[in-house]
């Protein structure tokens, strides 16, 4: 049973730790797979070096984390009022071609980051965006203003 609450207090520390280190930092992998990776791979290698008591105890372990997983994923599908503290929600970051700044201090975003970034997905200029959003999985969105749309004629 020791093992089984020190894996889900270690769980919960490194879901809020990685709420805390922001979506942009983890944006190649989504949180939950990059903890689970890491922290299998480290019990697997402490049962397998004998570090740990036993391989059942790196079983336990590796099972807890799993279920923890799983757990929260269920919640967060089941119950859409948790999603947003679960998972996060998207945040706009550029509103007709007008950074919103109190939003990238909060994700602690530059404005030179987010030109990177335009550049990347072709846009020369944050003039021409109408909505640029940082998604809960860290990558931004962006759309344009419709540049196609031909004047109304009275006709």
């Amino acid at each position: 049973m020791d093992l089984v609450l020190r894996a889900t207090v270690v769980y919960f520390v490194i879901w809020i730790l990685t709420r805390v280190v922001g979506r942009r930092e983890l944006s190649t992998l989504e949180p939950f797979d990059v903890i689970l990776l890491v922290v299998i791979g480290d019990m697997v290698q402490q049962g397998v070096t004998q570090s740990d008591y036993s391989l059942t105890g790196t079983m336990i372990v590796i099972f807890t984390l799993g279920l923890l997983t799983v757990s929260m994923s269920y919640l967060s599908f089941r119950f859409a009022k948790l999603r947003p503290v679960m998972e996060g929600e998207p945040l706009v970051l550029v509103q007709d071609g007008k950074v919103i700044d109190h939003n990238m201090r909060r994700e602690r975003l530059t404005v030179e980051e987010l030109v990177a970034e335009a550049r990347s997905n072709q846009i020369a200029d944050l003039a021409s965006i109408r909505f640029a959003v940082l998604e809960t999985n860290g990558t931004i969105s962006f759309i344009e203003h419709d540049s196609n749309a031909a004047p109304s004629s009275g006709a």
